[in-house]
Parts: C-alpha cells; structure tokens; sequence
C-alpha cells in the first residue's frame, strides 16, 4: 500500500459491515496501512437500521491521539437507527498494532402480532483490525515489502564484539537493512538456542556487560551498517534446566497441575526402564535391521504396556461401583423421592441400561485422570435398581440378583472404554516403532547408535527437576514437567497437554526433550509468575529490537500470544512481528494473523522440489500481476455525508475534525503477507536438496518477489549442509566478513551479487513496484517486476540447477518484452565443486564453517535486441544451471505514465457535469433495442468475443462486468483478452458518443465524449498488457463520475439515502430516455419510462399505463423528477377515453382500454403529485389538448381533425373518470378481433364497469378478459387454454376498492378546501352523490365485504361462505367475481389497499393479515402471487411451455404463483404503516424500521449482483431465477423507493 503524502488531506479506508456487524471483507481480514500523518480514518460504515442498530453501540479499542493502548479499554459509538441513511463513524489511525471492535444490540424478535420474547442484549464476536508498523531506518521509510533479512545463529558468531562486528559489516555491505538474530539470551543445557535458561539475561559469554552491550551493538548496527534488529522470542517453552522451574514448577504443565498426565507418565517411566534393561529381557542394544526392531517393540508390550495395566485409566472399577450402587439401593438412596422417566427400563437392553447410567450417572467422562477415577453415581445407579426389583425395603429382597445385574451394566458400560484403550495401546506402540526406526535406523535419520544412558531408547516426554532444597518445598507429583515438542498436522488452536488430549500418553508428540513446555492457563490469574516472567522477558526484547521473529507460533496459545504482543507494542508501536506458523489450512493462519496483527508469515523457498514449484512459490509472493487493476476503488468523499454522520455517535472526539474532500478506499480482501526466505537455518541448504548451484538462482527469484525477503548465514558462502544448531560449535566464516563486499564475481559465494539484489529489492519495496509476471519453461523462471505508474521495472531470467539437470543448458524461447526496452544489469553463472573430497574437506574443518568452494562467472553475451519499443532477449548458450541475468527495463509509452493515473481520473466530473438525466440515460445505459432504435439498425449493443453482449452500450454496460473483473483481477477474463487483441472497445466508446453528441446537438455530450477521447488517445500508445488496467481505470472514472451526476440531479432524500436508495433511484434513469420509436405523444418525441428492460423497451411494447403510474411515485416524484412526472401525467391525461387511461399507449396513436385498474392507479399519482410536489395542485388547473372527445366513446385516428381538438383541464379529466364509472361503462374495444389481440375471445374484448351503490364498490370484467395487472391470457391451443385468462378477477378488486376509496377521500378534501369545482357525481339513474357519500359507503362496507375473520363464530358479521374458505384471519382478493372460490385466494393485492387507503381497515386484522403474507406469500424478493396452498399454485414460470398442461402451457400460470417484486415494495409499505400504529416508544417504532430492513436483504443483493442494475419483474419459487423476466422492471425499483418515502414521512411524523 502507498504511503500517504503528509502534504495531502486526510485519506478514507471505508470498512463497511453487514447486518450483524461483521467486517463485510473475506475471511474478516482487516489489513490497512502503516499510520500516515495527518492520520488517515478508517470509517466503518453501518446500514441505518440494520440489526446491530437495535439498541446498537459499536465498540473500538483502537487508542484515540496521544493515548496509550489498551486491549480492554473500548471507545463506545452509538449507532442511531436511520432508515434511509447509512450511519457512519470515522476513527482516526494514529499507531499500529493489533486492534479490535465488537457491536453490543438487542436481537430483533421474529415479526409477530402477539407476544414475543423480548431478546436479551448480545455482544457480537471480536472482529481484528491489523494497522501495518511504519518503520524506518535513518531518514527512509522502509515498507514491509522492502525488507531483506538476515539470519544468524548467535552462537556461531564467535567471540563479542570484534567478530560480530565483522560479521554484522559483511551482512550490511551485502545490503540487507534487517538482521534477525537467533535469541540472544543464556541458552540451557542443551546449547540450542531454542533452548533458554534466562529469559531476562543476555548470554554472559556473548555480552559480558549485558543489555548495555546489546544496546551499543543494537546502535551501531543501525548507525553504521544500515541494519535493524530482529530477534526470536520463544513463549511455550523453557530449557528444562531453567533455575526458575525449581522455584515454580506450577509453570509447567505436571500432575499436580494437569493430573490427567498421570498415565502418560507412568509410561514415560516405564519406557526410559524398560530401555536401560534390554540386555536383561535378552533384547538388543543396537538395532541393525528391522528385524531387531520387532523384537524390541514386542518387548515394550510385554514388559511395559501389560505390566502398567493402563486400562485401569480408562474404565470404571466394577467390583467397587457394584458394591456402591447395591448398598444405596438397599438403604434406599437413589437420585431423588421418585424414579420418573424410568418407566419400560425392565424392557431395556443392557446397553440401553448402560447408556442411561453414562448418560446421567457418569463421574469422569472429561478425561483420563488417576487409575479408576471414573465411577458412577451411586444414587444414579440405585434408582435404576429400584425400577427394575422396586424399592428394597418394601419387598425385603436379597441382593445377589442386583448385584448380579449391576455387574452386567458396568461390563456393558465398560465395553467402549476397553476398546478405546485397546485403539490407544495400538497408537502408543506404532509410535514407539516409528520414532525408534528414524532415530536408530533410517537412511534420513540421525542413526544414533546403540541404546544406552546417554542414548536412551526413547526421548523423554518429561523434565524430572532434581531434588534440592529448593524443590523439596514442593508436592513430589510436581515434580516431573512435561516437554514440548509438535504433532504432525494438529490442531494449532488445541492445546495438547490439556485435559481434552492424549496426545503424550498416545506417544504422538516429536518431543524436545531439552525444552518444558510452559502452562499459561487461560489468563494471567491462572499462573501469575508466569505470565509475569514472560511479559518481562517480552518487553526486554521489545525494547532493543525492531522486530520479532515468533518461534512455534502454532504451538504458541493465542491468548498468550495477543497478551505479550500487546505488551511489546507498548514499548515499541511499530514492532514488526513475523511468525513461524504451521496451521495446516490458510483459514487458521488468517486467524492467527489478523488477531496477533501478523506482519507475515515465514515460507521458503527451499521447500520447492521442481522447478515448477519454485515457480508456484514465486508466483505466490512475487506480487500482483502485471497490468493489474487498480485495486482500490478510490473516489472523492462528500462533505455533506460528513455533517450528517457527525452527530452520529455518543463519542464525539471526531466531530471537530476539519473535513475536507477526501479519497475513499474500500478495505478489500488482503492476501497473506509473506518473509519470503531462499532458506532458513531450520532446513537443508541447496547442496543438499537441489544443486549447489542453484544457491544463486534461487536467491535471485526470492529477491525479485514484492514482499519481505530473507536469507541466512551459509547460504552466501555456500555451506555443504544445514548445521546442527543444538550439537555443531564451529564459528561462521565469511568472505564478505573479511573486507569490502563488491558487486562482481568472483570465488567464495554470492555476496557480491546478493549486494546488487538486496540493493535491487529494498529500492523496488520502497518505491512500490508491486506488479509482476512470472514465466516457467523447462529449467528457466523468468520474473519482471514493474512500478505500476512508471512502468519502470527490473527482469531476470534464472536457470534453475534441480538434481539431474547436470551441464545441459536447457533452452530458454527468446524473451519479448512488448512496449519495453531492456538494460543488461549483469549476468552470472556460479560453478561449485561439489566432490564428495572436497564436501569432506570442508565439513573436516574443526574450527570454522566454511563454504564449498565456488566461482561466480561474469559475462556479458546476453543478446538484446530492440524492434521499435519492443526488445528481444535471448540468453547465451553457456548459460548453464546456475546462471541469472537481470536487466533493467522501461516502457517508452509510458514515459508519463507516473502522471497517467491523475490524468485519466482528473476532469470526468467537470466533463459530466453538465449532463442532464436524459443524456446519463444514454451515457449510462441504453439496451440493445433501444440502441437499434436510436442509432439505427447496425448499432446495438458492444459484443465480446468468447463472452457475448454487453447489457447496455452506455456504460453500466462495461461496468457491470468491470466490476467483478477488477475487484478478482481477473486478468484472464474475454474482454480482458479482447483488449490486448486491439482497440476496438475503445473506438466504440467514444464513436458512439460522438453519433450521439451529433445526433443531440447538445454541448454536454460533446464534453463527455471529448473527456473519452482524450483519456483513451493517452494510453493507445502503452503495450497492449496495459491496456485493460488503463481501460478499466478511464471507464472506472466515468462511470462514477455519471453516477455521481445522476444522484447529484435528484432530490435531497436520495443524494444523503444509503447506496442502496441511489441504485434503486438510478433506476429511473435507466428506464427514462428518448426513443424513435416510442414517445408519450404521436406528433411530437418525449422520453418516456420504459416498462422494463430489454423486454419492454421500445415501440408499441414500451409505455404502459398501469406500468407508469405504479411507477412514478417511487421514480419520478420521491427522485425529485417533477417534470418528467407531469410530463407523464399530462400524458395519460390527454387520452382519456371511457374514463379510463389506455395501458398500452402506441405512443396515443392506436392505445387500448382494456386495463379497469390502470386510471385509479392515475389518479393516485395525481394525487401523490399534488402531495409531493411544491405547488403540486396547480396541476389540476393545466390544460391538456385531448385525443378524443370528453364523454364521447367514439375512436378515430390521431390524425383525424378531431384529436386533439379540444383542452380539458386535469380536474376535468379526474371529473370524468369518476363521472364515466359512476355512470357505469360497457364498451367493446375499439378494433376488436385477432388483429388487436389474437389470444382473446370475442367476449374479452367487451368492458363493463359498474358501482354498486349499496356498497359503493365497484365491479368490473368478466371470465374472458383480465383487466388488472393480473392479465394473462391462456395462449394454448394444445392446452385448451386459448382465450382464458389465468387470472380474470372479475367482480370488484381489492386494490381497485382502496385506490377509489383514496381517491375519492382526496377530491372530496380538496372539494372542502376549494381547490375542486364539482361536489360529486351523478348516478345512471340521475342521483347525485357526492365524493364523500361515495367513500363512506365504501368504507362501511369494505371489512364485511372483503375481511375473512380468524374465528368462524364472527362469520355471520361478514359476507363470508365457509364452504369455500382455505384460510381465515386474511382479505379476500376479490368480492363477488365469476367464480367464487377466486374471491377468497390469498393474493398479495390487499396489500395495495392498506397501503394507500389504511382508513378501510382495522389496525389488529390488518396487522395480522400482513403477518399471513409475511409467513406465506414473501419471497426473498417477490411476493407470491397465489397462495402456495391453493390448487391453482404454480410457482415456475416458462412461457415458452408448449405443454397439454393447462395451467402452465404458455406462461398461463404468470400470475399463478411466481413472485413478483413491485408488490414486495406495497406489502412492506403497508407493514410499516400497520406496525408503527401499534409501536408507541423510539425503541418499539425503530423495531418496526428494522423488520423492513431485514425483509429488504434479497433486494439489495439482487440490485448489487444484476449486471443490469436493476430490480427483476418476477422470479419463481423462492426467488429461483426466472429465465422470462425481464431482468429491470421500473416498477420493481420504484416500489422501493416508496417504501423509502414512506419510512422518511413517517419517521419526521414520529
């Protein structure tokens, strides 16, 4: 990561969290760079109602400016429920280290009309924060990735401090800038480093004057030979002849502290004797074939595992629990007064009878512990003989036949035990074998020789601390200390001297008998001297060294780890901590690293077997790939966001911060970092492994990777072996500690060259040259490593020398370098005389390490050969094994490049500023026909080969796969491979604005496509690799640039609403745009809201009425879209025929009445625009020319003198589409016949509408045509369902009664108000009623017409048949239609009428209504359209089906079932409405907020994962992808956004 410019304001990463206050980061990795000044903010950012928000604080350890850390210690941030905006906190980051929040809330309830549990508060788990150290050396920063380690076994440094110093001067003139040093402090018995006897003294024969000797060394190691101190520090174990053990021996884990060790000492013991005894069992002393080897295991069971008798550990004392359970039967002690639960036991089997006492009378089941410690509650066990024989006394029984019985059971219950027993015997003596055979007998062994005491035949699992008067004030069983040692693939977080392991019984551990392991317990109060001890040594160290190298972090308990961190942070911030960590899984090493803040992990090179491997690991760490994208999606934060988000929070450190215009990072997935090593002092060195010529290509891969590097002493001077670093005492030695180290060959290893390399790396870390590109041919790797601005680079080609590769040259293709030009650094070839003479030579020296002797060849026949800016590299042919070339490299088109990236992401916002909501329609949008429509039949569309059709030619389009592509880098992908093919995209783009530009003559195009063309001539010159990053950058800029104008153009509400709100909103762009062949008029070109995308796009299919004005509450009027929404309106309203709006408008050319529904769903936009809009009722005056004449049902043409010839005014026309259905309607369509509608039947085509006046309802339609949304045709004549709708409902709507209840409540108030001439209507029989009269008879009858009571007893108070109901407590969907079962299906309509006419319902019956939706029709996005229950459900939609199936053939079933998502967006509204009536405090009505959160999870999910950027028409069962959905629907978005206004009144009203 960059480091930021001090000069520059501060800098945003954006952590945003999901609904349960997890990091919403892969795998919870939380990596951000190392702290800036002024300090950069980590902003977390946290839906405004999501759960967390429920009583919700967030809690943040991370130390605020001058404060010291502590783990504990928590910020608290109060998170202020907001339903419509996202809630933000920022924390500013001033020090590194391993931080921590967590959320505290009360769980929301499960939505419920009756009495719900109220949840106790909860806290959420730890979530890690890891702030990277900034460290420096002199005046230079030296990122993590910069670093070149060196490692040196302290003991073979020789004497202090003449020969360290000429140690250190030779690793710094090789230019390493780190130097880790094996522990520094008194080493134990054993001599190993690993081995420490003080924790808290520097070893004495090292530092004669202790830390005032380290610390001199510490300062002039920085001070003169650029190098900084890293250092092990060991936590889980000590030398086992630690002084300090004698005085607490509570430190280690023994059988005092951990008495379920017992077993396993005892067979320690036994072992240890039974191998000092071999000659006397006749066995042998030396093992010289297997065969022996045979002999001596079968001893160990004859003379151990059977004396020891350890199935006593294991099972329960029979003779004895017998004898226990019998005597409390007969004195009547059993569990309690009474033995219920126990009846049938006489019928039991014994095992039955055995797994009752286990499972309710067992004592010992944890664990082994001492011999027959397991046993069974006496009580437990009479009770169960008192079911069996009843009560001894009362029956005067003898005990003989219970005792008998009770002897059987434990028998039974035993059974498992003795096999467990017999599996771990089987274990134990496996082990044994295998350890015995490595150590005595094995080819890869240490062959030790004959067994003896200073050779035992096993390694001791245990310390025995001697007898003196310090350890006689302690218990004996205290005595005997377990040692540490590791298990091949274990459980890292198991702690396997614990209770709940029989690993050291099992004899599974590879022990180190020199170390005792240390028990910590669970915090420092479980072993106080301990923990104390171990923070004193930690802090000691953390006090002179820059880093520390944890040893066994794996066996290392993660409490402990995180503590002494902590403690060493204290003392030094910038710590950096590398870790050896073998987990087993990447999931257990991202745990330890992002809890203990893990700088890296180690991983080696040397571990490679092939060359193709070696590849992998370089591969692994080199870096990202070349041409990579730019991985942080990085934009300008809004101040107005921050005004908002500054009141939010009881913590308000932060709101007198200066905010200024900032750059906002994502926090994203971070790879594991790695201390990528060559090798190590722990594993064989390349003459043993490999060949010792590949000691310099090896190191030169490793160098060329973009992390830490390290290496160690002897692998520079080429050591014939790995050293033994327990038993070896030769010193180093050190041609570069001899004298100046220079950059050329020459004998006595590769130091000369690893200066270049080392100089090389630490230059390409600090300047961030993070990309790279790895190549495998045969023997050769090739690596380049470039800076992603510059393009300046290094590259090397490596011949890598594996066993068997001999003097073979290989052959390595010509490298071309496209676009780059190449600078020979040097090349090198390292011959080693590896004869077995002269490794014994070597090894022979009785004083000093040396290396095998060597020659690295300079030569200079490199070939580069330059075709324009491209070069040509072809090596020489004695570039053998062993050999390397590194080059320097630039890129000639990319000379400016460092400016690139500010060029390209500068002036987009001014170059869109301009445009307007229709222009971004086209910028953004547009999809195939709508483009074809447009710009003419050849241009649709951008296809990609191997891929297929963007969605959209704007650039949603490219986005929506850019998306993905750049945040998996998937440099692989088509369009990626389309781009280096050529430059076609790029013409595309800015061609097609320019058509567009021209086509609209409007200024603001002009600028967005200059803006394009002069961003995509900047970067047609780099080499095609480039080309998809800078494509991606310039469509990245513009995109959000266009975003950010589109949101920028839109109300108040939606410019500061959550991100989800502005996607629903840009929908209306999206769906809003000019089209040739679609208008709202016949002689004049608007843009016009698309029904959905691509489906309903263009043409006759695009503008529909019902469509519209379901629409254009959420799209237009709560987006602040004013015009475009009395566009519409005026629209609609000049075509008004019959008193109703057509809902296929044709552009009012050739529109269609057949929709009942369609004009009350005009009206109440009428009404929502007076509402919403400032001065909104003015409305109602403005004159509208009319496509036909007022009151008169005749058609003609629209170019027939008479369209058009006439003005009505808007209150005119609501008057009569009131007057005409008050007056009642019965027409056949104009046209009627196949040629309208080839589906339909001739009595479809007839519409008749009435008022009942008893009830004000209004009925309408009949069983051959469906005129409501609901309005699929059966099509099949296979099927026999050709001209029978899949859902007429006919009779009276219950949506239709709501929005003609609303309707007429609003004119009859504005009537009051007077801002409406007419007080009502008149009646077919001359009755006048006014507007009010009409809405009461509604609501007077509506419940008894429509409501289906829960109680059938109430049946009599409503119009209900019994006969015909499926479920109760609901509204019917229709009252009185064709077929009467139809009325009582459950729908998700009713909603509908809730939600714009609540007065019509009774709060408690529509609350508990809603909650049967909830439970029955809600899908993750849609509600089902039928109840599930109903015989008519069919839930898969496929209209293609061709089938004899009469409900599905040819989609018949739309309606039937599958799940539409605009209803989604009513039922929510309605159930906010309901439920805040009931909700009375600020915690109940913000419950009622966050049960509409929770139920809009699949919706934003859907809109985030669309490539369309939309919200879908419908899905199947389930939210199941629906293949004939259109993939955008307007109203699917704008229903939501509803919800959002509604949320944002009701919340001002409370």
């Amino acid at each position: 990561m960059a480091v930021q410019d001090s000069k520059s304001s501060p800098e945003v990463w954006l952590l945003q969290l999901t609904d349960f206050g997890a990091p919403n980061v892969p795998l919870g990795y939380i990596y951000l760079p190392p702290p800036t000044d002024p300090a950069y903010i980590l902003r977390f950012e946290i839906e405004g109602t999501s759960s967390i928000c429920r009583q919700g604080s967030l809690w943040v350890n991370i130390p605020a400016s001058g404060e010291r850390f502590r783990r504990g210690q928590y910020r608290r941030y109060e998170l202020r429920p907001n339903f419509n905006e996202t809630l933000r906190i920022d924390i500013p980051i001033y020090q590194a280290g391993a931080f921590d929040f967590y959320t505290t809330y009360t769980p929301l309830p499960g939505f419920s009309t009756g009495e719900v549990p109220t949840p106790k508060p909860t806290q959420t788990p730890l979530h890690y924060i890891d702030v990277s150290p900034k460290l420096s050396l002199g005046n230079a920063i030296l990122p993590l990735d910069s670093l070149s380690i060196f490692s040196v076994i302290s003991k073979f440094m020789g004497k202090y401090p003449d020969d360290w110093e000429k140690h250190l001067k030779g690793i710094g003139q090789r230019e390493y800038n780190m130097v880790h040093f094996t522990p520094l402090v008194e080493r134990g018995d054993s001599n190993s480093p690993y081995s420490i006897y003080d924790q808290l003294t520097f070893d004495p024969l090292s530092f004669p004057k202790g830390e005032e000797d380290v610390a001199r060394m510490i300062a002039r190691i920085e001070q003169e030979h650029g190098l900084l101190g890293l250092t092990d520090v060991i936590w889980n174990h000590t030398a086992n002849n630690s002084k300090w053990l004698e005085e607490h021996p509570e430190a280690g884990y023994n059988i005092e502290t951990a008495p379920w060790l017992e077993s396993a000492l005892e067979l320690d013991d036994a072992l240890l004797k039974f191998g000092n005894e071999l000659e006397n069992y006749k066995l042998p002393t030396t093992l010289e074939n297997m065969k022996d080897l045979d002999r001596v295991i079968a001893g160990v069971k004859t003379h151990v595992i059977e004396p020891l008798n350890l199935w006593q550990y294991y099972v329960v004392d029979v003779t004895r629990d017998v004898e226990k359970v019998v005597t409390a039967w007969s004195q009547g002690k059993t569990i309690g007064s009474e033995v219920g639960g126990l009846e049938g036991v006489k019928d039991w089997s014994l095992k039955q009878k055995a797994d009752h006492l286990r499972a309710n009378g067992f004592v010992g089941a944890g664990g082994l512990q001492s011999r027959f410690y397991r046993s069974i509650d006496a009580s437990v066990g009479a009770a169960l003989l008192t079911v069996i024989y009843g009560s001894y006394k009362e029956r005067g029984l003898d005990t003989n036949g219970a005792t008998k019985t009770m002897t059987a059971i434990l028998n039974e219950l035993n059974e498992p035990f003795y096999k467990e027993y017999d599996a771990d015997v089987e274990v134990i003596q496996q082990q044994v074998r295998d350890r015995v055979r490595y150590l005595r007998l094995d080819n890869d062994g240490p062959k030790l020789g004959a067994i003896d005491p200073k050779s035992p035949f096993i390694e001791s699992y245990f310390t025995r601390l001697p007898s003196n008067s310090t350890t006689k004030k302690h218990n004996r069983r205290s005595l005997s200390l377990v040692n540490n040692g590791w298990i091949w693939a274990a459980n890292a977080l198991k702690d396997h001297a614990g209770p709940d392991s029989r690993s050291y019984l099992r004899r599974e551990v590879i022990v180190w008998a020199d170390c005792v392991k240390l028990r910590y317990g669970k915090s420092p109060q479980d072993n106080p001297f301990l923990w104390e001890f171990m923070t004193k040594y930690t802090r000691l160290m953390a006090k002179y060294f820059a880093g520390f190298r944890i040893d066994n972090c794996h066996s290392t308990p993660l409490i402990v780890a995180e503590y002494l961190l902590d403690q060493a942070r204290e003392v030094r911030p910038d710590l950096v901590v590398f870790a050896e960590l073998f987990s087993g899984s990447e999931e257990m090493d991202y745990l330890f690293v992002k809890r203990l803040g893990l700088s890296a992990l180690i991983r080696e090179a040397m571990q490679a077997w092939s060359t193709q491997e070696l590849s992998r690991l370089v591969h692994m760490h080199g870096g990202i790939p070349i041409g990579s994208f730019e991985v942080d999606e990085v934009f300008k934060s809004n101040n107005e966001s921050h005004a908002a988000q500054d009141t939010n929070g009881i913590n308000g450190s932060i709101g007198t911060m200066n905010l200024e215009p900032q750059r906002v990072h994502r926090v994203k997935r971070s790879s594991l970092h790695a201390l990528f090593m060559d090798c190590t002092h722990d594993n064989e060195v390349p003459a043993q492994k490999r060949d010792a010529r590949d000691t310099l290509p090896n190191a030169a891969l490793v160098n060329m990777c973009a992390c830490a590097t390290g290496s160690v002493m002897g692998y520079d001077e080429i050591y014939p072996k790995l050293l033994d670093i327990v038993h070896e005492q030769r010193l180093y030695s050190s041609r570069s500690s001899e004298g100046s180290v220079k950059t050329e060959g020459g004998s006595g290893g590769i130091g000369g060259i690893k200066k270049l390399m080392n100089r090389l790396h630490t230059k390409m870390g600090q300047d961030g040259y993070d990309e790279t590109f790895v190549h495998h041919e045969g023997e050769y790797i090739t690596i380049h490593r470039v800076h992603p601005q510059t393009r300046k680079g290094v590259f090397a080609i490596a011949h890598t020398a594996f066993p068997g590769y001999g003097g073979g040259h290989g052959s390595l293709t010509p490298v071309n370098l496209r676009g780059t030009k190449a600078k020979l650094l040097g090349s090198w070839s390292l011959e080693v005389d590896t004869a077995e003479s002269t490794k014994n030579a070597v090894l022979a020296e009785k004083n000093i390490l040396k290396g095998l002797p060597s020659t690295l060849s300079d030569f200079q026949d490199v070939a580069i050969d330059s075709n324009g800016d491209d070069t040509v590299i072809a090596v020489p042919p004695g570039f053998a094994p062993g050999s390397i070339a590194l080059f320097e490299t630039w890129m000639p088109g990319a000379e400016y490049s460092e400016g690139l990236d500010n060029f390209i992401t500068s002036g987009a916002q001014e170059a869109f500023c301009k445009l307007d909501l229709v222009d971004l329609n086209f910028v953004l949008y547009r999809c195939e026909p709508e483009e074809h429509d447009t710009l003419g039949g050849g241009n649709g569309v951008y296809k990609i080969p191997n891929y297929g059709s963007l969605v959209y030619a704007g650039l949603q389009g490219w986005w929506s796969i850019l998306k993905d592509v750049i945040r998996d880098n998937d440099l692989g992908h088509p369009l990626c491979d389309h781009l280096r093919d050529g430059q076609w995209a790029l013409d595309w783009i800015v061609n097609r604005l320019e058509r567009i530009a021209k086509a609209s003559g409007k200024s603001s195009m002009q600028y967005a496509a200059l803006w394009f063309s002069q961003r995509f001539d900047a970067i047609r010159k780099l080499p095609d690799f480039l080309l998809p990053r800078y494509f991606a950058l310039v469509v990245q800029t513009a995109y959000r640039a266009s975003w950010d104008r589109g949101i920028e153009l839109m109300s108040d509400n939606i410019r500061h609403g959550q991100s989800f709100l502005q996607s629903l909103a840009m929908v209306s762009i999206q769906q809003t745009g000019y089209t040739e062949s679609a208008s709202l008029y016949p002689n004049r070109s608007v843009s016009s809201l698309a029904a959905g995308l691509p489906h309903f796009s263009h043409s006759w299919a695009r503008c529909w009425g019902r469509d519209v004005f379901i629409s254009l509450r959420g799209l237009f009027l709560a987006t602040g879209r004013y015009a475009d929404a009395r566009e519409h309106i005026m629209a609609f309203a000049s075509v008004l025929k019959h008193g109703m709006i057509p809902n296929l408008l044709s552009d009012g050319k050739a529109p269609r009445y057949n929709s009942r529904d369609s004009i009350w769903f005009f009206l109440h936009s009428i009404q929502d625009y007076t509402n919403m809009v400032p001065n909104g009722r003015d409305i109602l005056k403005a004159k509208v020319a009319r496509r036909f004449l007022p009151y008169d049902d005749t058609y003609f043409d629209f170019d027939d003198s008479r369209a058009y010839s006439r003005e009505s005014t808007i209150e005119e026309v609501i008057q009569e589409a009131l007057q005409r259905h008050a007056s009642g309607l019965s027409f056949r369509e104009a046209n009627a016949g196949p040629g309208l509608d080839m589906q339909m039947k001739a009595e479809g085509f007839q519409i008749d509408v009435k008022v009942d006046w008893d009830t004000g309802l209004i009925f309408g339609g009949n069983q051959s045509n469906c005129g409501t949304w609901m309005d699929k045709m059966g099509e099949s004549e296979k099927a026999g369902s050709k001209g029978v709708p899949g859902t007429p409902r006919d009779g009276a709507a219950i949506e239709i009664t709501g929005l003609a209840f609303s309707t007429l409540s609003w004119v009859a108030q504005l009537h009051s108000e007077g801002e409406y001439k007419l007080s009502g209507i008149v009646t077919a029989s001359g009755q006048s009623i006014s507007f009010a009269e009409w809405a009461s008879r509604i609501q007077q009858n509506f419940e008894r017409c429509y409501y289906i009571p829960v109680d059938s007893s109430e049946d009599a108070k409503y119009d209900v048949n019994p006969a015909i109901v499926n479920r109760r407590g609901i509204y019917k969907d229709l009252y009185r239609s064709g077929k009467e079962y139809e009325d009582y299906q459950l729908r998700a309509n009713f909603p509908i009428a809730m939600t714009v006419a609540p007065q019509l319902f009774t709060p408690a019956k529509a609350l508990h209504a809603l909650e049967m939706a909830d439970e029955i029709l809600r899908g993750p996005t849609g509600m089902a359209t039928l109840d599930p229950s109903d015989l008519n459900y069919r839930p898969y939609y496929n209209n293609s089906e061709d089938s004899t199936d009469f409900h599905t053939s040819k989609g018949r079933n739309y309606h039937q079932g599958p799940e539409w998502l605009w209803p989604t967006g009513f039922f929510l509204r309605a159930l906010l409405k309901f439920d805040l009536m009931r909700r009375h405090t600020k915690e109940e009505r913000t419950e009622a907020f966050q049960q509409i959160t929770r139920r809009l999870h699949g919706c934003k999910q859907a809109i985030q994962e669309s490539p369309w950027a939309g919200l879908t028409e419908l899905t199947n069962k389930n939210g199941e992808f629906c293949g004939d959905s259109s993939p955008t629907q307007a109203w699917s978005a704008g229903c939501i956004i509803d919800l959002f206004y509604d949320a944002q009144e009701l919340a001002t009203e409370a």
